[in-house]
Formats: structure tokens, C-alpha cells, sequence
């Protein structure tokens, strides 16, 4: 597994990517828990786990992530749940998630979780939402002591397969003062659109609550439709399979023309930020219908044709990985240079949940940041 140790510079730069500031927009509390951290929690409620060596247990999930379907790589996440149950689990893996988001040069994060997974012990879903706000806080504290600054806020997410939309909804406008910023849906996609949660958006749109919304990673276009019009998604959860909207007319030596379909069009004019997570999208297979290795992924294309793509980690347990890496990874294949990573960093601070102002500050930061590296 990726480590905070690891170096990677940009070829041709020089850059420590690990030192620039990023923006993370798509990040999974129960996809970021440190390997140790989960066999310590484990043993203190007498939970089985496939290893208990650190090690063996990060390959163990590699492997399990690496299915190919969305289906197959969210089993993974029963483990991770499990001894997420308490204050003290909750509290301590939101901590930890600040520590490493910091230690990747992450200055602004938004940490999506689904509060009615982590009740199985007796916490009430308010509960559950206050321990992992005092977690984050906690963090945020830590970071501050050492000298850095990190901001840090929850997007509250519902389970698009259960019926608890409104209820879920309901709880992220109670904390919208306690450190949520936004609301999303997760789980699996096909078969579960945005529309069965109609009423839960309608309420949110009426709190003037932000969404986003996953679509576009196991499903297509019809997908990424009801998150925009049954959702009113501001952001799309990977959003990859859009380019299932574009047609390549045709190619020279020097030009790829390309024409849109109503949904990228509305997608890209309206500018609405793609939270595209580059090693999960291998694994889930969500890129399938173009290939099987980053260079296939259409990332690139959305980005030379002024889509909002932003570059997240989407869980870094299970894929081993870090915003750093995703970066790293991205600029091997399509030789992204600094003033690359500099946009994707700005469309991220562009699509965050938080006042005009404070992104304009955040915007700052990140400009400032790289004109020092």
C-alpha cells in the first residue's frame, strides 16, 4: 500500500507532488482507515478479520478491490463498517483520515460517509454524526499543532438501495452548523437512479443544501440524468461513463473532433465538477467500455475538451493509494506537467461545498502553493 513516505516528483518539473496543495473532493471515511487501525479496532470487539498482519491484510484488499464490478468491490466495506460502531472507532478513524489527508498536502477535504451504516451497536444516526465531527475536529487540531492548516468538512450520504433518503436527508440539514457541508448517495447504481430518492432532494433543495450524487461509475447516461434532474447534483460522484455521450467524428495527426450529446453539453457548459477517482475506476470497471489501463480512461479527454474534471482517491484503502499517487499515476499516462495538476486542484476549489469567498481564499492558497514549487 501506498505510504506518506513515498516520493514522487513530477518528471520534467521536479515538483514534490506530495508537497503541493490538493483539494480532495471524493473520499470515503470507511475506504481511508489505516490497516493497523482496523486490526487494533478489530481485536477490541472480537472481530475475525482475513489477516491480522498489516501487510498481508493491505493485499487482501487490493485483491478484493480488484474485481472488475462495483458490486464485488463494495463487499470489501463490511469489514471496514464493522468496527466503525462506536465513539471511540468513529472518533479515532476520523482523526487519523485528517492526519493523512494533511500529511498528502491535502488543504481542503470533503469526507463523504453514510451515517445509517454505523448504527448497529446502539449509536443513534445524530450520535454517529457528532463522533466522527469530533473526530475531524480533532484532526484538524492535530494539523494545526504541527504547523499546517487543513479545513476539513462531511458530506452526509445516504444508501441509494435502502428507503432512508429523507431521513438521511433531514439529519445532514440538523448538522449543516456542525461541520456538513453537502449531501450525496452511494452504493450500488445499476437499478437504484436518483429518482427513488425524489423526495429527499426535494427537501434538501429546498434547505438550499448542496448535492452530489455518484452516477456514471456502474451505470450510464440515464444515470447521470436523474442525478442532475431528479438529484439537482452540482457535482457528479466519477461521472466517467459522460464520455459515453461524446462521438469522435473524426481524428488527424494534430486534432480529435468531437461532438456532444444534451447531457455532456448541459454537463460541461454548466461546468458541474466530475469527482473522478482514476484507480477506482480501473478496479469497478467503469471504464471497461474503453479499456483496461489508465491510458484508456477518458479522463483525459474530458479534460481537453473544458469539462470540471477534478482528480479524488475515492477509498484509499482499498486501492492502495493516495492523492499524490493518483496524481503520479495520471501524469505517466497522459504527461500532465505542473500547470495540469494546478487546474485539476482549482476545479476542485471551484466545486467544493463552501461559500464564494472561502473558495476564492481556498483558490488562492492553491496558486500561491504552486508558484513556490
Amino acid at each position: 500500500m501506498d505510504t506518506n513516505s513515498t516520493e514522487y516528483q513530477l518528471e520534467g518539473d521536479g515538483a514534490d507532488i506530495r508537497a503541493l496543495p490538493k483539494v480532495s473532493l471524493h473520499d470515503h471515511l470507511d475506504g481511508g482507515l489505516r490497516p493497523q487501525t482496523l486490526i487494533e479496532l478489530a481485536d477490541e470487539l472480537d472481530l475475525e478479520l482475513p489477516a491480522t498482519d498489516v501487510e498481508e491484510l493491505s493485499a487482501w484488499f487490493e485483491r478484493q478491490s480488484n474485481s472488475g464490478s462495483l458490486v464485488e468491490y463494495l463487499k470489501t466495506f463490511d469489514l471496514t463498517t464493522a468496527v466503525m460502531q462506536t465513539r471511540a472507532g468513529l472518533g479515532r478513524v476520523a482523526r487519523e483520515f485528517v492526519h493523512d489527508l494533511a500529511a498528502d498536502g491535502v488543504i481542503y477535504g470533503e469526507i463523504r460517509w453514510a451515517p445509517e451504516q454505523h448504527i448497529a451497536r446502539g449509536l443513534s444516526l445524530d450520535e454517529v454524526v457528532e463522533a466522527v465531527q469530533e473526530g475531524l475536529d480533532q484532526g484538524v487540531e492535530d494539523v494545526r499543532h504541527q504547523g499546517r492548516r487543513i479545513r476539513v468538512g462531511q458530506l452526509v450520504t445516504a444508501m441509494r438501495h435502502a428507503d432512508r433518503g429523507l431521513e438521511i436527508a433531514e439529519l445532514a440539514v440538523r448538522h449543516r452548523d456542525n461541520g456538513v457541508v453537502g449531501f450525496d448517495i452511494a452504493g450500488a447504481e445499476a437499478g437504484f437512479p436518483a429518482s427513488r430518492h425524489r423526495t429527499a432532494f426535494d427537501f434538501l433543495a429546498t434547505q438550499f443544501m448542496p448535492v452530489t450524487v455518484h452516477a456514471g461509475e456502474a451505470d450510464g447516461l440515464e444515470s447521470i440524468r436523474s442525478a442532475l434532474f431528479d438529484g439537482r447534483a452540482l457535482r457528479l460522484g466519477h461521472g466517467v461513463r459522460l464520455a459515453e455521450d461524446l462521438t469522435i467524428e473524426r481524428q488527424d495527426d494534430e486534432n480529435t473532433y468531437v461532438s456532444l450529446g444534451p447531457v455532456a453539453q448541459w454537463v460541461r457548459d454548466r461546468q458541474i465538477a466530475l469527482e473522478t477517482s482514476p484507480s477506482s475506476n480501473l478496479q469497478t470497471g467503469a471504464i471497461a467500455a474503453w479499456g483496461d489501463e489508465l491510458v484508456d480512461h477518458p479522463f483525459d479527454l474530458l479534460y481537453q475538451l473544458g469539462f470540471r474534471v477534478t482528480v479524488n482517491t475515492d477509498n484509499r484503502l482499498q486501492s492502495g493509494t493516495t492523492l499524490t499517487r493518483e496524481l503520479s499515476l495520471l501524469s505517466d499516462a497522459f504527461g500532465y506537467d505542473l500547470d495540469d495538476f494546478e487546474v485539476f486542484q482549482l476545479n476542485a476549489a471551484a466545486g467544493a461545498f463552501l461559500p464564494l469567498d472561502d473558495r476564492e481564499d481556498l483558490a488562492e492558497q492553491i496558486q500561491d502553493g504552486f508558484d513556490e514549487a
